[in-house]
């Protein structure tokens, strides 16, 4: 492979420095690792460059784990890294933990919910000294500097803090104006496999362009000073994607943006010098990555030139099928719009994956139905597994605004809800959810199908062709198409019973054991196509040194 000549302007070390002190650590960073966390890895890189000493612990060790990783290291700070705002007890319960082990390190919170609803968080969790806003890698340096060198640390752009009981903030800190300027995110642990090939997360872009009305990421990036859309340059993305391909194995590349940069004119120039790029350093067929991003800028003669560059699967946010719906949730797109970009990712031959609201608070039963009726226009066909959840009025978002206003919003700071304007949809939604739980909550069903599918797409993109390939496809669509009809035939039975205040027929059990049945077919079809190529499978993922056979007893 051709060398990468370009490198970012500040270059992180390859992993954490000496400490500064034996059995001491200056920072230690706590969070969910799941697919990494590209949050805390560029926080992590930043300290790191400029000399400090990190930790980086797994939120899923629990309190008790946790207390004994901080107590060894004995940190200046401890960073709090909160995706959603459900775990916000859950994070409490790690910070008393901390608190009653006699550790004294100042405590500091971020994340987009702590940084829209710091006044909810410093309340909630009054363990902490700080919460962090918006873009923190800055805002993290410079209170570690503060605190290590006894200065008063209130002054520090970009922080929130309880005075008393007055919530005050200092400051608020520009976003990160150009994204290059930034280190490589420092990746702790063992990166995600899939069927052996390493797969790692990386970011292209940050902020979006749009307005959905229950995304807090637009209002995120808006409450901040600086540019609310900034996007790396294609030389040191790929630059990133090949030093993690030389250096770790990488051979799936996740891009987490919120909006994949391809909007517009100059979106277009900028994915393909992307695309260009890759090839001149040869990593074109070395490697497959997955974008998010919206269905109008799904288009085939530049979709086709991504997916012979490596794109294998696009995620799309559809999130509702009526027009109706997509304008309460102001996604400023149509329901044929969304429909053409999933029918031209077919004839491409791209995978595709999808957000889906079938409940949002604008509910009927007709429009619940009419959701399905979409769904099925778009994955009856068993190209992807059926899924779809409720919508929620997350902190910092628009819609929970409104939906206080209207005197609909209930539940608490942790787990906002609301009442449907068609109260026995309150009883209906209820009763679904339990019911469809083995199906798309978790690693229900369409969990695992979707699963499935993304094995074969990659699978067939790096190993090449595959004994069978054609004949497991075919039984995974029938499967999928199969396991889709009866969740939407579930769905729409039960919505006509329940308008009519007629007994509903859903109940659990019953779902619970079909859903038994399906992944026992699932499992048997996929283990017997596994096992007739995984001599091929092993030899095209040795250059991603393997680290276990690709056979599992289940899916994961």
């Amino acid at each position: 492979m051709t060398e990468v000549s370009f490198r970012p302007t500040l270059t992180p070390r390859c992993g954490p420095g000496p400490p500064n002190n034996p059995g001491h650590r200056d920072v230690v960073l706590i969070g969910f690792l799941d697919q990494g966390n590209l949050g805390m890895g560029y926080l992590a890189a930043v300290l790191l460059q400029r000399g400090w000493s990190v930790d980086i612990v797994d939120f899923r060790d629990g309190p008790a784990r946790i207390a004994d990783q901080v107590e060894r290291a004995n940190p200046l700070v401890v960073g709090f890294s909160l995706i959603f705002q459900y775990f916000l007890p859950a994070y409490r319960d790690v910070a008393l933990e901390l608190r009653a082990r006699g550790i004294e390190a100042h405590f500091t919170m971020g994340g987009h919910y702590p940084s829209l609803c710091h006044d909810e968080v410093l309340e909630t969790v009054p363990e902490l000294d700080s919460v962090a806003r918006f873009e923190g890698e800055m805002t993290m340096l410079e209170l570690v500097e503060c605190l290590a060198a006894g200065r008063n640390w209130h002054g520090v752009a970009g922080l929130a803090y309880l005075d008393g009981a007055a919530v005050m903030e200092s400051p608020p800190r520009p976003l990160v104006h150009d994204l290059d300027e930034l280190p490589f995110p420092y990746r702790s642990g063992d990166p995600e496999e899939v069927l052996g090939f390493r797969a790692f997360p990386l970011l292209a872009s940050r902020g979006c362009a749009r307005r959905c009305s229950f995304c807090s990421i637009h209002t995120f990036y808006r409450e901040a000073p600086g540019k609310v859309v900034r996007v790396r340059s294609p030389q040191c993305v790929v630059a990133e994607m090949g030093e993690l391909h030389d250096e770790r194995g990488a051979r799936v590349f996740l891009f987490q943006d919120d909006d994949f940069p391809l909007w517009g004119r100059a979106g277009k120039r900028w994915v393909l010098e992307l695309v260009d790029q890759l090839h001149a350093l040869d990593m074109v067929g070395r490697m497959i990555w997955k974008i998010s991003c919206r269905a109008e800028y799904v288009e085939a003669e530049l979709f086709a030139t991504l997916r012979d560059a490596g794109l294998y699967l696009v995620y799309m946010g559809l999130e509702s099928g009526t027009d109706e719906g997509l304008e309460v949730l102001h996604k400023q797109i149509s329901v044929d719009t969304n429909r053409r970009a999933v029918e031209l990712l077919k004839q491409l031959g791209i995978m595709f994956e999808y957000g889906f609201m079938l409940f949002d608070p604008s509910s009927t039963f007709a429009s619940i139905r009419q959701n399905v009726g979409f769904l099925r226009s778009i994955v009856g066909d068993g190209s992807a597994g059926a899924t779809f959840c409720r919508m929620l009025p997350y902190g910092g978002t628009p819609i929970r605004d409104q939906l206080r206003a209207e005197g609909r919003l209930k539940g608490d700071v942790v787990r906002p809800d609301y009442d449907f304007l068609d109260r026995r949809l309150n009883d209906y939604h209820s009763q679904l959810d339990k019911a469809t739980a083995a199906w798309i909550h978790g690693h229900g069903v369409s969990h695992q199908l979707n699963w499935a599918w993304n094995e074969l797409a990659i699978a067939e993109r790096l190993a090449g062709p595959l004994d069978e390939a054609e004949s497991y496809r075919e039984a995974l669509q029938a499967l999928t198409a199969r396991c889709n009809q009866e969740l939407f035939q579930l769905v729409e039975q039960s919505s006509l019973e329940a308008e009519a205040d007629r007994r509903t027929t859903i109940g659990g059990g019953p779902v619970a054991m079909a859903c038994e049945k399906h992944l026992a077919e699932l499992l048997d079809l996929r283990n017997n196509f596994l096992a007739d190529n995984q001599v091929r499978l092993l030899g095209a993922a040795a250059g991603a040194e393997v680290s276990g056979p690709i056979m599992q007893p289940q899916i994961f």
